[in-house]
């Protein structure tokens, strides 16, 4: 049997001023857009599945199964919340943590190939303008 222990003492999630397991901030604070759409689907689904501490300890194939990813979507998407802050895991532990005091930006390698193609042309035009 698996013995659950909180993976971070200093973030375990509560909740303040209503009843909600998901702050509004996660909103409001931009959170919720800084997800491409795996990373929401697995930090939602490990939200559900969560005790008060934020801890479950679903196995990646029972994740696959339910969220119907494969295991390189999988993967992908529990680095992606592991590096923006919102989840920690220790290889059988899962903990949604409380949200950290903002999201974290994308870094440019998960950037749309078509944005960061855009984001040349502006500088180019500049360059040639300036």
């Amino acid at each position: 049997m698996i013995r659950k222990r909180v993976l971070n003492s200093d973030r375990v999630r509560r909740i303040d001023g209503g009843f909600s397991f998901i702050p509004h901030r996660f909103l409001t604070a931009g959170f919720l857009s800084s997800l491409d759409q795996k990373e929401l689907l697995l930090y939602l689904f490990l939200v559900l599945v969560s005790d008060r501490h934020g801890l479950s300890f679903y196995s990646y194939d029972s994740i696959c199964s339910l969220l119907q990813m494969n295991l390189d979507q999988y993967i992908e998407a529990r680095d992606g919340l592991m590096e923006k802050d919102l989840i920690a895991f220790d290889g059988t532990i899962f903990q949604v943590l409380d949200l950290p005091s903002k999201p974290k930006e994308h870094s440019a390698s998960k950037q749309d190939p078509a944005a960061i193609a855009q984001q040349i042309q502006l500088s180019l035009n500049e360059a040639r303008h300036a």
